[in-house]
């Protein structure tokens, strides 16, 4: 009797238990989550459109009916109470400097995943305005969307607005796809991941300079590939006067490639980023096999001119993201992205030249240094060319069309004439240093 009545009381907390568990599960935070807005300036009022589904909203509960559908005739409290809690106040809006007050709650509306209308701002004001779900919908609550309309007052709307929207917890990973409109109907996307902090949605060119400095200045130092091949260069060149024409030609030449990319003269397929990827590593493979077969390499500058190139198109795939940041300054924000690539390069300088000096003057000679670093060099990026040729194998041989072609031709003559420039160049740094001496065969470049 008693193993009997243990067992039923086993029973009874297992069930209570799973019923536990299936609650917590039922309430579980969503891994992915999309917020739709559209931010409109108009006048004396800012409109904020949002969109969210119904199952990142948590601890709000929603008046039920018959098998636990949604009573939609009773909804509207809960809805505004979710505007409020989970939109409203993790959402902070700037006009110039100043924070603007808490929005006002225009209107709200639950919808169904079916509907379409945030594919515009017309639509989506129209919809959440217009007739609510018909009170006989059946509709879960993990099921609905909430579609709200919040007001903030402001004093123009030329002003300058910045945003912070924190909705990274509502899923594990949150992305916001925000449209800004300004007067004069020019649509700003902007596509933020969790927490993107404090976002200008009409950024001041110092605005977008600053931040396009920040982010040049931490993308040189976490490129570890780009890293990498500044090693190399810097190896058999360690003074300042011997660096400084190899350094500009690497800056010269991803500058070009970079902004050219940013303008949509770059080759979209989606064979092109894994090719650049390949390249990248046969320029650090190059350059480190170049300093253990030659001892002193000669005009490095020109190989370095044209591998930049080529890194430059790998600077361009870090910024698709992060392009929508720079407003109506685009070329401002290019500038300063390399601006602040070229002050990571001197930071990074600045650290290895020294350590290079005291490894080869305390440690190892000069020459079985270079070799052997230079080695270790062709040893990793050897196994990154490989594998990274191994992903670009996967996609099959372009077909060649007449644009492709003519894009091609544009570029090879713009390769032609910057290296005509670099030759002419060249020229005219060996006449400047031997001013009036008769050319010998030993200043015949090699």
């Amino acid at each position: 009797m008693s193993l009997s009545r243990a067992a039923r009381g086993a029973a009874f907390f297992l069930i209570v238990f799973m019923t536990c568990v299936a609650r917590v599960s039922a309430h579980d935070i969503p891994r992915d989550v999309t917020v739709q807005a559209f931010a409109k300036p108009e006048g004396h009022s800012f409109k904020l459109l949002v969109r969210v589904p119904l199952k990142a909203i948590m601890d709000i509960e929603f008046p039920r009916k018959e098998r636990d559908y949604v009573d939609l005739a009773r909804v509207d409290q809960s809805l505004r109470d979710a505007a409020m809690i989970w939109l409203a106040r993790k959402v902070e809006l700037y006009e110039e400097d100043s924070l603007l007050p808490d929005p006002t709650i225009i209107s709200t509306r639950m919808s169904l995943e079916s509907d379409r209308s945030f594919g515009s701002y017309e639509e989506a004001l129209a919809h959440v305005t217009g007739p609510a779900l018909p009170n006989d919908t059946s509709i879960f609550w993990e099921q609905g969307i909430l579609d709200v309309l919040f007001d903030y007052p402001i004093r123009s709307d030329r002003s300058h607005f910045a945003i912070h929207m924190a909705f990274d917890r509502l899923a594990i990973r949150v992305v916001t796809a925000l449209r800004f409109m300004p007067p004069g109907g020019v649509i700003r996307p902007y596509e933020l991941e969790g927490d993107a902090g404090l976002v200008p949605l009409d950024p001041r060119w110092l605005q977008a300079a600053l931040r396009f400095v920040n982010l040049g200045f931490f993308h040189i130092l976490d490129g570890t590939d780009h890293l990498l091949f500044l090693f190399c260069l810097v190896i058999p060149f360690r003074r300042m006067w011997t660096l400084v024409p190899i350094v500009t030609a690497f800056t010269v030449a991803h500058s070009i490639t970079l902004i050219a990319s940013a303008y949509n003269y770059a080759p979209g397929a989606l064979w092109f980023p894994p090719l650049i990827e390949t390249l990248i590593a046969t320029s650090i493979v190059y350059m480190a096999l170049e300093n253990i077969a030659v001892v002193t390499p000669h005009r490095r500058w020109i190989i370095t001119f044209l591998f930049g190139l080529v890194h430059g198109f790998g600077f361009s795939f870090g910024l698709q993201h992060t392009m929508q940041f720079a407003g109506a300054h685009l070329l401002t924000s290019l500038l300063s992205f390399n601006l602040g690539v070229e002050l990571g390069q001197l930071l990074v300088l600045a650290v290895m030249v020294p350590a290079l000096d005291l490894l080869f003057r305390f440690v190892v000679a000069e020459r079985m240094g270079t070799i052997i670093l230079s080695a270790l060099v062709t040893h990793t990026a050897w196994h990154w060319m490989i594998d990274r040729f191994g992903v670009l194998r996967q996609f099959p041989w372009p077909t060649v069309t007449a644009a492709d072609a003519a894009s091609a031709i544009r570029w090879a003559m713009a390769l032609i004439a910057l290296a005509g420039a670099a030759y002419l160049v060249s020229r005219a740094a060996a006449s400047a240093r031997a001013p009036g001496t008769p050319r010998t065969p030993s200043r015949i470049p090699k």
